[in-house]
């Protein structure tokens, strides 16, 4: 009882401190003037969004109390009028816009998209016909979880969820270490998603980089910018580069070498304790029909409603060119496409959803789940634009702009965007929310600093945008608060505690490298493939190197 009302006291201080940190925009607005105030009142929707996230860890929550108190400053503290400006001025317009709308409804369609997908059971046909065929070596294991990671790339979260469940159960007798396997899904989750241009991440991504470029007064195509974003995306790229080097060096440094010495010595002691499988070939069919439906509506969408959009209507489809190729992608079809794909492919999951020997009843149910189960992400989308639009009618970037160019060289942008980033996620436990607080500022940072005059910033709002990407993932993959963590490791039967002690070693080095050997040299002019091969490499090397230190901590007892 005594600690129920010490856990509830806790909660009643945050949410007291959250009120206040909120209230102070009224005193701001009321004092500072609005748009023509300090860099404070600039900046202050961000840090009112900050800081509700991080008190009551609600991420919907505080995009939205940061933009209430940016339209509160906006209004010069007037109650009423302040109101009426963020449900005229910051909520309503952005449901006229046709990519935004595309960006709700794809979230909305994928996420029910992938219910079907999970409740056929072909993943986890998968898993067990193919990737632990042929012996239960804790490596084929452990590769089995990693590769059920890649395949599931269509959902973070759902990633994680089928990852700990499925193979959670097989660890006793392989001889790994459940803790091992929180690491794989964990690792495999939210990565995954952010690379994948196919995933329930993509529309919320690709709003994020359009809301960024539309604060410095540029119309672009954010599939484009995803695009060549991606090289740029350190910190994904080499944590799957680490889960693979974990995997084939059997590379367990810190605690996690203790639990694993602790699994080998009992392999072979323990059943599977799983519910018996009921997955099916047909099931697994299922799936590859209905992911090669998605990529094909997709691709093929962009195609032929592309070419039309950006070569005029009279243009011929045939014979296929590059210049076409790239033509269509580059059009401002994106946003139907979006829709187009996710309706065809949902239409065909639903359509052959009995071949995993279930009815449609079912899969109807599934899909439903899945719609509803994306609402809240939508909803965070939302007060994301919220945000930004507050920020941008406060012209924040251009004073943010200003202060960091006094003290910090243009080069230096994206690395200290990614630690940021980092510190943001990590705090919070929320990847979509820290993009929504710092895709809106990135952009804008790099276009008004002092030395954009100076060359090309193409290159630099690339490594921007995988800057954010990173570091986002940096929190959602590591932080004790945040959900793929958290389901991680229930699904995995092992504490969140335990779980993260043990795997924040694997991400702080990718982590590492990511921003001394990744985004520092992009900074300075690098392409973005550079970072890949000199980081990659690092890695590799520190893998090696470490290996008889890992051995060794490892005799250590489990704290």
């Amino acid at each position: 009882m005594a600690d129920a009302a010490q856990t509830e006291g806790v909660s009643r201080v945050r949410w007291g401190a959250a009120v206040i940190l909120w209230a102070i925009s009224w005193p701001l607005g009321w004092q500072m003037g609005g748009a023509t105030g300090s860099l404070l009142t600039a900046l202050w929707p961000s840090i009112v969004a900050l800081g509700v996230v991080y008190l009551t860890r609600n991420a919907l929550l505080g995009l939205v109390a940061g933009a209430a108190g940016g339209a509160i400053i906006l209004c010069d503290g007037r109650p009423w009028v302040a109101f009426l400006s963020l449900m005229g001025d910051h909520f309503a317009p952005h449901f006229t816009s046709e990519w935004k709308l595309s960006a709700v409804a794809f979230t909305l369609l994928l996420g029910g998209f992938a219910a079907v997908l999970e409740r056929s059971g072909g993943l986890e046909y998968f898993l067990r016909r193919y990737l632990l065929r042929g012996g239960e070596s804790p490596t084929r294991l452990q590769a089995g979880a990693a590769g059920l990671g890649l395949v599931c790339f269509f959902d973070g979260l759902a990633n994680s969820v089928l990852v700990g469940r499925l193979v959670s159960p097989l660890a006793e007798r392989h001889g790994v270490s459940r803790v091992k396997l929180a690491y794989l899904a964990d690792s495999t989750s939210s990565a995954v998603a952010c690379v994948a241009f196919l995933s329930t991440w993509i529309a919320y991504q690709l709003s994020m980089i359009r809301e960024g470029f539309a604060l410095i007064g540029e119309e672009t195509n954010p599939y484009a910018w995803f695009l060549r974003s991606l090289p740029y995306n350190y910190y994904c790229w080499f944590t799957l580069l680490m889960v693979a080097l974990v995997i084939w060096r059997n590379f367990n440094p810190g605690p996690m070498g203790a639990y694993e010495r602790a699994a080998r010595a009992k392999a072979g002691q323990g059943e599977a304790q799983g519910a018996e499988s009921t997955a099916t070939s047909g099931g697994l069919l299922l799936c590859v029909v209905s992911l090669l439906t998605l990529l094909l509506a997709l691709l093929g969408g962009l195609y032929y409603f592309g070419v039309p959009s950006a070569l005029g209507d009279d243009a011929a489809y045939f014979p296929l060119t590059v210049d076409k190729v790239t033509a269509s992608f580059g059009s401002n079809a994106g946003a139907f496409v979006l829709v187009f794909g996710g309706v065809v492919a949902s239409l065909a999951a639903l359509l052959f959803f009995p071949l995993s020997g279930r009815t449609y009843a079912e899969g109807g149910k599934a899909y439903g789940a899945g719609v509803k189960h994306l609402m809240a992400p939508v909803l965070i989308l939302v007060g994301a634009w919220m945000l930004s639009s507050t920020l941008s009618s406060l012209n924040t970037g251009k004073l943010l702009g200003d202060l960091v160019g006094a003290w910090a060289p243009l080069a230096l942008l994206p690395v200290i965007i990614f630690v940021f980033g980092a510190l943001i996620s990590f705090s919070t436990g929320t990847s979509w929310g820290t993009m929504g607080i710092l895709m809106p500022l990135a952009i804008p940072l790099i276009a008004n600093h002092p030395g954009a005059e100076l060359g090309d910033l193409a290159p630099l709002y690339a490594a921007a945008v995988g800057a954010v990407f990173s570091g986002a993932v940096f929190g959602d993959h590591c932080s004790p608060i945040s959900d793929t963590t958290l389901v991680s490791a229930i699904t995995c039967d092992v504490t969140p505690h335990d779980h993260v002690r043990t795997q924040l070693p694997f991400a702080l080095m990718s982590a590492l490298a990511a921003a001394v050997l990744g985004f520092i040299p992009a900074g300075l002019g690098a392409p973005g493939w550079v970072g890949l091969l000199v980081g990659a490499g690092a890695l590799i090397a520190a893998t090696f190197a470490l290996k008889r230190w890992s051995a060794v901590s490892a005799r250590g007892e489990i704290l």
